[in-house]
C-alpha cells in the first residue's frame, strides 16, 4: 500500500490541520509516513502545500515527483491547477469549488473549472457552504478531508481517530464539530 498525497490551498485555510490529521490516523494504522511542507503566508494570500507520503514500507523521499500523486486535496480551484502536473494519469482530485479571490488578477473561475472538470477524476464540493451547514465555516478543510476517505488508504475509523486525537486539546465541542464536518464530507464521496 502507497498512497501520495498533495494538498494545496491559501494559507489560514487549514492545509496543515489535515495533513495532522491523516498523518495522525496512519501511525496509528502501523504505516510509514514522510511530510514536506511550504508555508505561504495568509496575509498575502500565499499558496500553501503539503507532500503527504504514506506506505505499509519504509518511504525514502518526502517530495513526489510530478505524475505521480494519487490524490489532491485542494482548498482551492486555482491552487488545483497549480499541482495538476503531479497528479497520475489515474490519480483524484478532491477541491473545494469556492476560489479564494485574493489577488487582483485572479483568473477566470470558468476557466478554472473548465479544466478541472476535463479530469476524470474529480470530486468538486462547496466545502464552505457544507461547513456552514454542519455549524462552521472554519471546517471547511475537514469536509473536504471526508471527501477524500476513500482514496486515502486508510479507514475511515482511522482518520475520525486522528481528528480525536488531533482536536481533543480544544475540547469536546470541537472535536465534535470536526467529526460531524468529516461525516457530511464523506457523503460527497462517490463510492471507489
Amino acid at each position: 500500500m502507497k498512497t501520495d498525497i498533495i494538498l494545496s490551498g491559501v494559507g489560514g485555510q487549514g492545509i496543515l490541520s489535515i495533513a495532522a490529521v491523516i498523518g495522525e490516523a496512519a501511525l496509528a494504522n502501523g504505516l510509514y509516513m514522510k511530510q514536506s511542507e511550504v508555508h505561504g503566508m495568509s496575509q498575502r494570500g500565499g499558496d500553501v502545500q503539503s507532500n503527504l507520503r504514506i506506505s505499509d514500507a519504509p518511504v525514502a523521499s518526502d517530495l513526489i515527483p510530478k505524475g505521480k500523486a494519487d490524490l489532491i486535496i485542494s482548498l482551492e480551484p486555482m491552487e488545483a491547477l497549480r499541482y495538476l502536473p503531479y497528479l497520475k494519469k489515474d490519480g483524484w482530485l478532491v477541491t473545494n469549488s469556492i476560489p479564494v479571490e485574493n489577488i487582483p488578477d485572479y483568473p477566470d473561475l470558468d476557466e478554472i473549472m473548465n479544466e478541472i472538470n476535463r479530469l476524470p477524476h474529480k470530486i468538486i464540493v462547496n466545502a464552505d457552504k457544507i461547513a456552514k451547514e454542519t455549524g462552521s465555516a472554519r471546517v471547511a478543510n475537514i469536509v473536504l478531508l471526508g471527501a477524500t476517505t476513500p482514496f486515502l488508504g486508510i479507514s475511515y475509523d482511522k482518520i475520525a481517530g486522528g481528528i480525536k486525537r488531533i482536536f481533543e486539546r480544544k475540547g469536546r465541542e470541537i472535536v465534535d464539530l470536526n467529526l460531524k464536518a468529516l461525516e457530511a464530507g464523506r457523503r460527497e464521496a462517490p463510492s471507489k
